[in-house]
Parts: C-alpha cells; sequence; structure tokens
C-alpha cells in the first residue's frame, strides 16, 4: 500500500485572520501615536526654550538701550550748568531742551537750601505739577539732592506716581545736579523725567513689537509699560536699570503664549504625512466602494440613455471621421424606413436619392475637412432624404462634434427632423398671404376712394365758390361801363387763379394721399411753419365768413422752420380749422364770441407746437373717447375719417396729436400737434422753402 498523502494544513479560520490583520494595525496605529507623541512633546520644549530666549534677549537690549537713553538724558542735562550761564540763558536753554528732547517734563533751578528759583515746562503737555503742588511732591528730590552734595555727583531719586487731570497721573523720577562755583556750592538744577517715555523709548529703539515691557518695583508692581501688546505672562524675563543714586527693574513680558500642538514646519510635516498616508488607506477603500457604486449608476445610466432615445420622435444619427453610419435610434429608423443594420457601416447611405449622391459626397467631404475647426460645425442645415419607398422628403439637421472620453473628435452626432409637414403648412400659410394681399388691396382701394371723396371736397367746393363767383361777374360785365369792366376782369383773373391753385391743390392732395395709403416715405421739405396757416387762410377765411367766425392767426416772427409733408400738413390745418369753425356754428355759441385762433410756439429747439383752438360749446365725455376711431363721427354728413387721418399724418411726422378744453373753465376746444425742426446736419443741403 502507497502512504497516504501527507494532507495541507488546515485553512485559518476567517475570524483568526481578522484578528492577526487588526493587531497589526492596532501595534503600527499605536506605535505612530507614541512617536508623534514624543515628536510634538520635544519639539513643544524646544519652542518654549526658544521663546524663552528671544524674551530674555529683548530684556536685554531694552535695558541696554534704557542705560544709554538715561545716560543721554544725564549730558544733555548737563550741558546746560556748562559756563555757570546766567538765569535768564539758563531759562532759554532750558526751554530749547525740553522741545528737543520729550523724556523731560520739567527744569528747575535751585540755591543751596533748595528754594525754588527758576522752572521751566515742557512745551507738548500741561504742566506736570498742575493738579498738585511741586512743594507737596519734594520728598524724593530732597533726598536725592542731598545724596548729590555728599558725592559730589547727579543722582536720581526714587521713582513718584504724580496726579494728573482726569484722574490719570504718570510715573516721574528726579535728576539732581550740584552746581559749584570756584568750589563752592552755589545749588542744584532739578531735571523731572518721564519713566514711561524713557520705556517707550527703549521699546522702540528694540523693535520689540511682540513684547510688553514694563518697569516694576522690587514687589511686583508696575510702575509703567510699554508696548504694542499685552503680556500672557508665560514667558517674561527681568533685568536690573542701575542708575545713579536709584535702580529700576526692567520686565519684558511675550505676548505669545504657549506653543500650539503644531509649532514649525517640520513636525506639521510630519503629522501631515501621517494624516495623509491615513487618508489614502480611507480614500482605497472608498475608491472601490465607490467604482462599484458608479458601475451600477452607469448600468442605470446606459438603460436610460437608451429607453430616452428610443422615445424621442426626433432622428437621432452618429457618424465617424469618414462619414460612415456608427449609429441611428429608432426614430430615425422610422423616419427612412430602413432598419438599424442596413444603415450602420453602409456606403453610401440608402437614404440618399441615386440622383444627389455625387453632389451628397461632395458636400461631406467639404464637412469632413472643416473637422479641425469644431466650432463649426454646429450649424443646422436643410437637405432631402428617401424613404425605403422612394419618397423624397426634405428634412433639417443639426450637426455637432462627437467627442471621445479624452477629448479627442470622433465624428458627429446629428439630429434630424422631418420637415415635410412643415413644408406643406408654410405653402399654405402662403396661400393664405396672398388671399390676404389680394383682400388688403381691395380694402385699400376703399381707403383711397373715401379719403379723396373726403379729401377733395374743400379744393372742388372752393373752385366750385371761384366758377359761381366767375360767372356772377361775367354777367354783370356786359352791363358795366369801361372803367368797371377793367376791374371786373382783374378780379375774373383773380377767380380763375384761385380756381387753377385749387386744381393744383387738389392734384396734390391726390398724389399725396396715395402716397399716403401706400404708407411710403413722403417728400418732405423745409419750410416756414407761418407759409404753411398762409397756405391755408383763404379757404379758412372763405368758410369763417359763412359763419360769421373771426380768424385769429399767433405766429412769432420770424417763424420757426419744420420739416413736413406740406400738403398733408396743410390737410390737417384743414381739417382741424374746419372741425373748429363748425363746432361754433348754431345757437350753441353767440356771434360776437366766435372766433377760431391758430397759434404757434416752439417751446423746446427740436419741436414746434402748433394750435387750433376755438369757442364752442366743447367736446362730450363720451365723444371724447371715440374722438379718433376711424368712421366714428357726429354729423350726419361726416365720414368719420378726418381726425383718425390727422392722428396718422402727424404721428409718421414723428409728432403727437392731441386735444383739450380751450379754456380753464372747460370751454371750447383745443386741438395740438407737434412737429419736428429741420436737422442742420442733415438738411443743410438743401435750399429754404420762401
Amino acid at each position: 500500500m502507497n502512504p497516504p498523502a501527507p494532507s495541507a494544513p488546515p485553512p485559518e479560520p476567517p475570524r483568526a485572520r481578522r484578528g492577526v490583520r487588526w493587531l497589526l494595525w492596532g501595534a503600527l496605529v499605536a506605535l505612530l501615536l507614541v512617536a508623534q507623541s514624543l515628536l510634538v512633546g520635544l519639539t513643544l520644549s524646544y519652542e518654549e526654550a526658544r521663546a524663552q530666549d528671544r524674551v530674555d534677549a529683548v530684556a536685554a537690549a531694552a535695558s541696554g538701550e534704557m542705560r544709554r537713553q538715561v545716560q543721554r538724558s544725564l549730558q544733555s542735562a548737563q550741558s546746560l550748568t556748562w559756563n555757570d550761564p546766567p538765569l535768564a540763558q539758563w531759562h532759554y536753554d532750558a526751554l530749547e531742551m525740553l522741545r528737543q528732547r520729550r523724556e523731560f517734563l520739567r527744569m528747575e533751578m535751585r540755591d543751596n537750601d533748595q528754594k525754588l528759583l527758576n522752572a521751566v515746562e515742557t512745551p507738548f503737555r500741561s504742566p506736570v505739577f498742575g493738579v498738585m503742588a511741586r512743594t507737596e511732591l519734594e520728598i524724593e528730590m530732597q533726598a536725592a539732592c542731598a545724596t548729590a552734595r555728599r558725592v559730589a555727583a547727579p543722582q536720581f531719586s526714587r521713582s513718584y506716581f504724580v496726579p494728573q487731570a482726569g484722574g490719570l497721573g504718570v510715573e516721574v523720577v528726579d535728576l539732581c545736579l550740584p552746581l559749584d562755583r570756584g568750589g563752592r556750592p552755589r545749588g542744584y538744577m532739578v531735571a523731572t523725567l518721564a519713566l514711561g517715555q524713557l520705556l517707550e523709548d527703549a521699546a522702540n529703539a528694540t523693535a520689540a513689537r511682540d513684547h510688553e515691557l514694563s518697569l516694576v518695583e522690587a514687589d511686583g508692581t508696575r510702575l509703567v509699560r510699554a508696548g504694542l501688546h499685552r503680556g500672557t505672562g508665560v514667558f517674561h524675563a527681568t533685568r536690573l536699570v542701575d542708575l545713579p543714586g536709584n535702580s529700576l527693574q526692567l520686565r519684558a513680558d511675550a505676548a505669545q503664549g504657549r506653543p500650539g500642538l503644531i509649532p514649525n514646519l517640520t513636525l506639521a510635516l510630519v503629522v501631515g504625512l501621517s494624516l495623509m498616508l491615513l487618508g489614502l488607506v480611507v480614500l482605497l477603500a472608498r475608491d472601490v466602494r465607490r467604482r462599484a457604486i458608479a458601475e451600477t449608476a452607469l448600468a442605470e445610466a446606459l438603460a436610460f440613455r437608451r429607453a430616452m432615445e428610443d422615445s424621442l420622435v426626433t432622428g437621432l444619427r452618429a457618424r465617424d471621421v469618414r462619414g460612415r453610419v456608427t449609429y441611428v435610434n429608432p426614430a430615425f429608423c422610422a423616419m427612412v424606413g430602413f432598419e438599424a443594420h442596413e444603415l450602420v457601416g453602409s456606403d453610401p447611405p440608402p437614404y440618399w436619392p441615386p440622383e444627389r449622391i455625387d453632389e451628397y459626397r461632395q458636400r461631406q467631404s467639404e464637412r469632413l475637412s472643416l473637422r479641425r475647426d469644431l466650432s463649426a460645425q454646429r450649424e443646422g442645415f436643410e437637405t432631402q432624404f428617401m424613404r425605403r419607398n422612394g419618397e423624397r422628403f426634405p428634412v433639417m439637421i443639426y450637426e455637432a462634434p462627437l467627442l471621445d472620453r479624452v477629448g479627442h473628435h470622433a465624428g458627429w452626432m446629428s439630429a434630424v427632423l422631418d420637415v415635410s409637414a412643415a413644408r406643406r403648412m408654410e405653402e399654405l400659410s402662403r396661400q393664405q398671404q396672398e388671399r390676404l394681399q389680394a383682400t388688403a388691396r381691395l380694402a385699400t382701394v376703399g381707403e383711397m376712394a373715401s379719403l379723396l371723396s373726403h379729401e377733395l371736397n374743400q379744393p372742388l367746393a372752393a373752385i366750385a365758390s371761384y366758377a359761381t363767383g366767375s360767372l356772377n361777374l361775367v354777367n354783370e360785365a356786359g352791363q358795366q361801363p369801361g372803367e368797371a369792366m377793367a376791374e371786373t376782369v382783374a378780379m375774373l383773373r383773380q377767380a380763375l387763379e384761385r380756381i387753377a391753385e385749387q386744381a393744383e391743390r387738389a392734384g396734390r392732395v391726390i398724389k399725396s394721399v396715395h402716397g399716403f395709403v401706400r404708407r411710403r416715405e413722403r417728400s418732405r421739405e423745409a419750410i416756414g411753419a407761418d407759409l404753411l396757416i398762409e397756405a391755408v387762410l383763404p379757404l379758412v377765411r372763405l368758410q369763417a365768413r359763412k359763419s360769421g367766425t373771426r380768424i385769429e392767426v399767433e405766429c412769432p416772427k420770424p417763424a420757426p422752420r419744420v420739416w413736413v409733408d406740406r400738403t398733408m400738413v396743410e390737410q390737417v390745418l384743414l381739417n382741424l380749422t374746419r372741425n373748429g369753425i363748425q363746432a361754433m356754428e348754431g345757437d350753441a355759441t353767440p356771434l360776437d364770441q366766435r372766433v377760431l385762433t391758430l397759434r404757434v410756439t416752439q417751446p423746446h429747439a427740436r419741436w414746434v407746437h402748433v394750435t387750433v383752438s376755438d369757442c364752442g360749446p366743447g367736446i362730450a365725455a363720451d365723444v371724447a373717447a371715440r374722438l379718433f376711431t376711424p368712421f366714428f363721427t357726429t354729423r350726419e354728413e361726416g365720414m368719420g375719417l378726418g381726425l383718425s387721418l390727422c392722428r396718422t399724418v402727424i404721428e409718421q411726422h414723428g409728432g403727437a396729436l392731441d386735444f383739450g378744453p380751450a379754456t380753464p373753465n372747460g370751454q371750447g376746444t383745443e386741438f395740438r400737434f407737434t412737429l419736428a425742426v429741420p436737422d442742420p446736419a442733415r438738411h443743410a443741403a438743401e435750399p429754404p422753402v420762401a
């Protein structure tokens, strides 16, 4: 018998494997934490030592600088006693010294009994002993002067507090210099110095911006302080400032507290790398999980996109860079009548009409040559496709570049719309538009006929009146002597000239109304507003004489010029004046009050106002609401076109036509319209109309 094969060791249980793995991870994390903790502790200790060293250096520098400041102040004070100057000269020199050195607050000259002979105050502040008299604060000064006389050298007194106005105060120290003349004492010079100013100068000189400097007593009482920041009391140092006869303690207190957990870049990098390693492990686990989620979402998105493309009524077609079809949706297949497998990869596509294959190939090659200019492929174009049954139909294609996952150009994606139904609707709309235009032309013919019949009434009536008058003059001419005959002939000539003018006017009316109905740009000219009124006055006065109306014209001299179609604006004036005269006929207005006023004003450099006002009963509210409505009239013989056409003419001139009561009490009616002033730059080359 063959010996049995050695059996493989039993597999380690999954729970045991997980326990070992977690144990290793725990040991690694524990080692990292211990190493990080030790590193942080050592770094913090090092940073604290560095901070304390910086405070010691600042304290040493500030104390040395303060000694130098005091020494310079002492030398400056001693310079005032050189050559034994007289009291007046000393006063002048002391005042100059106080202007130069701000630490000096007061200079005094005293005799051997320390009685005050002269004193000079600093000009930069109120007197230092203004609140409490100097005699009440002389104890420290007297002790310093006694010591100075005994040792024959300048001495500083102990510092003391001098109250100031407003509840404030200043900490000062007195410098006493003994004075001798020929070896015999002759008095003292006392200088009062501000400790705060001395400390501030020392702080500025040492650039101790992040530290608070203060002078303290032996028991820790703070006398004065300097610095931008308050000290935290964590890192501080004390130095002794030796002065002749006195010693001061200078304390430097750092504004910095204890170092944080990450005090420097090295520790920050180590901790940061450790955290990044842990973060990478976490991110790797999350990436695996996200990849699974992304694959699921991608499958769902593909299913959703396919369902969406299958539900579209717009055809979708994808082509590669060679122009071959790579994808079509069901809507495109239904549009052309071919299956997807018949279209993908076919060359030429079966939906191209055979007679246009060469044309389409040429167009496709041109578009393929522009593939580098991707922005040029986003325009839509119209072409023609063929269904399976051979029917040709128009389509609109909107094409955009198709990019792969790295952004390279891989072809084109096209949206194809069947526009055959839209073309049929356009043809029906075109036919309907032609019928509407024919109807509009018929309406224009009716409008022209109505307008001509309305506008030619006045010139034809004038012609008829002049013709009747001429016939009467001819009948009477045979019965008149020779002199009267000549006068009659002259009147006939004048009447015939008026008939010719009105006939010409009627011709202009027909021409202008024809152009008005066609809505073309009229031939306009620059003309004086007074000439427009003078042109219509004969006809206006003819109608006014029949009703007993008086005509008044108000026009400035020289009259403003306007840019108008003369004939059409004259027709507006005739219509408005005729309506005004007719409004005053009958019993509504007494004969002596029938006045029609034509007024021309220019309230603005670009506009001229023309006003036609009557003294009639006014316009009722219900009539005013419909006054400019076409074919609305209050007279049986009227057609209701006058005011509507007047407003249209004025608006075509760029102006506005409006109306209102002529007087504040509501009597009469005033029609107002505006006309444009000629533009000098536009009409400079045109001859003026006289």
